[in-house]
């Protein structure tokens, strides 16, 4: 374990994989590859790894489209005119930018009211498809191209070896499915203490040495 962040319960573990990754590179250096499961597969995570050269190693996710429906790498983005094509070849125009940096691409109406897909498109009332894309979209792409070669599918693998092991062994060994402490102070010095004796031990597997067999 080389660096640890506890925080209240509302708060997404996604936010705390930038200061946990500058901590780690304070301590120890820094990585060239970081290995996490769907939940740190974001825009924001994805750009600030390639951009300090930094290699994603992150899972394939699902689409969460309803059964039945058009999914989203149905429709092709094209990067030069800056809109999305849909199923049936019509042109989704750029309309607008969220707060959150999800720039909206919008079918035409009337189009759409008599196209023979429309069932299997949106079950809008007004017949308009609305699809959505990051402005840091980019980034989350490359890493899904990346998580096809060969040598980041090692890295990945070795996650349910290291991380899911240091999990399992921190609930099931050391208290820490549960605890009777209140407070984020207390709870930390708990995490700190438990991670700190979890090192320990495996420092003192990797210096045993076996006896010689007589």
């Amino acid at each position: 374990m080389l660096g640890t962040k506890v925080t209240p319960g509302n708060i997404h573990d996604s936010h705390m994989l930038e200061p946990l990754v500058e901590e780690v590179i304070r301590k120890v250096g820094k990585p060239k590859a970081v290995a996490a499961d769907a939940a740190y597969k974001t825009p924001s995570i994805t750009r600030y790894l390639f951009e300090n050269s930094m290699t994603p190693a992150l899972p394939y996710t699902r689409p969460r489209t309803k059964k039945g429906f058009f999914q989203k790498q149905d429709f092709v983005y094209d990067e030069h005119f800056d809109c999305y094509l849909c199923p049936a070849g019509e042109v989704l125009a750029y309309s607008t930018t969220s707060k959150e940096g999800y720039r909206e691409y919008k079918s035409p109406k009337k189009i759409c009211a008599n196209c023979p897909f429309l069932s299997q498109c949106t079950e809008s009332q007004d017949h308009q498809k609305v699809v959505t894309r990051h402005i840091w979209q980019e980034y989350v792409e490359e890493a899904d191209h990346l998580r096809h070669h060969e040598e980041v599918k090692p890295i990945y693998a070795k996650r349910r070896e290291t991380i899911e092991r240091v999990f399992a062994d921190a609930k099931e060994k050391h208290g820490m499915r549960w605890t009777t402490l209140r407070g984020l102070k207390k709870l930390s010095m708990q995490a700190m203490l438990t991670f700190a004796a979890m090192n320990l031990k495996k420092m003192a597997n990797w210096t045993w040495q076996s006896p010689e067999t007589v």
